[in-house]
């Protein structure tokens, strides 16, 4: 199996989901969307992985190589390959899906439950899921349902939280990969985020629970289990 993921920033890499890869013998390669990326050729690999990053699906003219990335995974779902995106990665897959993206009412920061969607409980991708999971969130901005998906998660914050789209291509607003490590980088970087509002919660509030950041990524490697070959 060969992984090519993207990254928008230096703190949100791939998380737990590296040694689950590893543990299968997959080969990762990765681009680095801020240091003057260059593409892959979506026949280089099986797998896409769109990380996320505090810039904006719609932020193009900031961020000129937003463009081109959206080229690669419109490319990549063309071809049928697999594709997964995660927070702003979810956003860009639905702006290529022909799906509104845009700032939401509010922000959603730290540990809140998920819930599953009765149009999408029954599918295999989630069904040994719990009825609510506890998800680590970081996100302003949310999406429009792209036409043709399955709706799988939503929140009491934002509503559209998850959604599959003809089998193959998987769009997470939450952070089920994150781990404490990468929950300090985020903070450290993004503090001036954690404003205080009913969806933001503390540093504190965060990392009371370390067993949650297991729970999440157990949850990953099963949702890794079903969704890719």
């Amino acid at each position: 199996m060969r992984i090519h993921f993207l990254q928008h920033v230096p703190f949100e890499g791939l998380g737990v989901m590296e040694a689950w890869f590893n543990e299968r013998h997959a080969t990762i390669s990765s681009t680095q969307m801020f240091q003057n990326p260059v593409l892959p050729d979506p026949n280089d690999f099986d797998v896409l992985i769109v990380m996320g990053g505090p810039m904006g699906a719609n932020d193009d003219r900031i961020y000129p190589w937003l463009k081109t990335e959206k080229q690669c995974i419109e490319k990549a779902i063309a071809l049928k390959k697999k594709v997964l995106g995660i927070c702003l990665g979810a956003q860009l897959i639905a702006d290529v899906l022909g799906a509104k993206v845009y700032q939401h009412r509010e922000k959603e920061i730290g540990w809140f439950p998920i819930s599953k969607v009765y149009s999408g409980k029954s599918h295999k991708l989630i069904e040994s899921f719990p009825e609510k999971v506890y998800a680590f969130h970081w996100h302003g901005d949310t999406f429009d349902m792209p036409q043709g998906a399955l709706h799988l998660f939503k929140s009491e914050g934002c509503e559209n939280q998850a959604f599959l789209w003809q089998e193959s291509v998987l769009g997470l607003q939450f952070h089920l990969e994150m781990t404490q490590t990468g929950a300090s980088a985020l903070i450290e970087v993004c503090r001036n985020e954690m404003i205080s509002s009913r969806f933001v919660q503390s540093e504190e509030t965060i990392f009371a629970n370390p067993e949650r950041f297991k729970e999440s990524n157990s949850h990953m490697h099963e949702l890794l289990n079903r969704f890719l070959p």
